[in-house]
């Protein structure tokens, strides 16, 4: 019997990665039946609206999608559809992992860390106030009224919220998460040393989760300046990382510093009965439909929605496709070679397809 996903290409190169992976999947051997849904810039053009319920209700229905990246502009036009996304369909937990792939250039050998960040409150709630507006003047003399702190008037304003509940159900899927992966040890990062009230919650409430592991996994926690300094400088000591979300949002690009760059880097965002699987990197307009791409972030999201879907051994032959693809280093895109200007690299359908040979054997 197929599995019925909903298929959303995406913006910018999205299309083109996207359809990669599709293929990929497909050479697998697992039967899906996609139900293609429109979110974004195109959407916003058809239907003058950048998330039609049509794609919230297709996933719900579908339980699990495979989603390219989205456009997102930078301080002004629409919000993020992908915050959007996961928040409308409370997909709380976001799954990225950062693992070395041999044949990639980087620093660092042998990473293989799990990052688990919380997706639903924090600084990306979306509770704003803009600058000058009769709220963002109100909230500013009440908060002054309460505080006694002075705010400048031409404040913009936002609300960090972190709840206890969204903190326990985080920290216990991080728990489960390394349980079920064979990982040893949990690091809850934080800034509770500073902003007790909010980071402060998050790591009690993580302390006290941790107490329902003792035994099974260790616990530890860090501040997340200093964290990001010994991700640098010792990466190998740490295991599962957990984090509110814009502390997760900016570790899971440094880890993918880490292993070579977000080409690389693939995604999960998942929540009690739903997912929606896409790659960390974003939708790089420039360019659309060069064929330049490199697809490996979007076919490892397939890895992690085929091991969702308990596709196991579909999902071992993808990844060792790719593995082999990069490491022999011929047919790759520009950004796998020595040097970015190589004359042998390969486009994103030609790459796509040096892994569907590997996987047909």
């Amino acid at each position: 019997m197929a599995h019925k996903i909903t298929l959303i290409l995406g913006d910018g190169i999205g299309p083109e990665v996207t359809q990669a992976a599709v293929r990929c999947i497909e050479a697998t051997g697992v039967k899906i039946d996609w139900e293609e849904a429109c979110a974004g810039q195109e959407a916003l053009e058809k239907y003058q609206n950048i998330l039609p319920e049509n794609v919230l209700q297709s996933i719900k229905k579908n339980k699990v999608a495979l989603k390219g990246p989205i456009i997102t502009p930078i301080g002004e036009g629409f919000r993020s559809v992908n915050v959007a996304i996961r928040q409308a369909l409370d997909l709380y937990a976001c799954v990225r992992p950062a693992k070395s792939y041999p044949g990639v250039r980087s620093y660092y050998k042998d990473i293989d860390l799990i990052i688990i960040r919380e997706n639903s409150e924090d600084l990306y709630s979306g509770i704003e106030f803009e600058e000058g507006s009769s709220q963002a003047k109100n909230l500013i003399t009440q908060i002054e009224e309460y505080t006694n702190k002075r705010i400048r008037p031409d404040s913009g304003i936002s609300i960090k919220p972190i709840s206890k509940f969204a903190s326990q159900r985080i920290v216990k899927f991080a728990f489960e998460h390394a349980l079920q992966n064979n990982r040893k040890k949990v690091t809850c990062v934080h800034k509770a040393n500073i902003m007790k009230f909010t980071d402060g919650l998050f790591l009690k409430t993580a302390r006290d989760v941790a107490k329902e592991y003792t035994g099974k996994i260790t616990f530890e926690e860090a501040i997340v300046d200093n964290m990001s300094m010994q991700l640098v400088q010792k990466p190998h000591n740490f295991d599962v990382l957990v984090l509110p979300n814009l502390y997760g949002d900016i570790i899971s690009d440094l880890c993918a510093g880490l292993i070579g760059g977000l080409g690389i880097a693939p995604g999960a965002n998942i929540g009690d009965n739903l997912a929606v699987f896409e790659a960390v990197h974003g939708a790089a307009p420039k360019y659309r439909g060069l064929n330049k791409t490199n697809p490996t972030a979007m076919i490892l999201s397939a890895v992690l929605m085929l091991k969702y879907i308990k596709e196991d051994k579909a999902a071992t032959r993808l990844e060792n496709a790719v593995k082999e693809v990069i490491a022999e280093g011929k047919s790759v895109t520009y950004d796998l070679k020595p040097t970015p200007n190589d004359v042998t690299a390969v486009g994103t359908r030609e790459m796509a397809d040096a892994i569907i040979k590997k996987i047909r054997g």
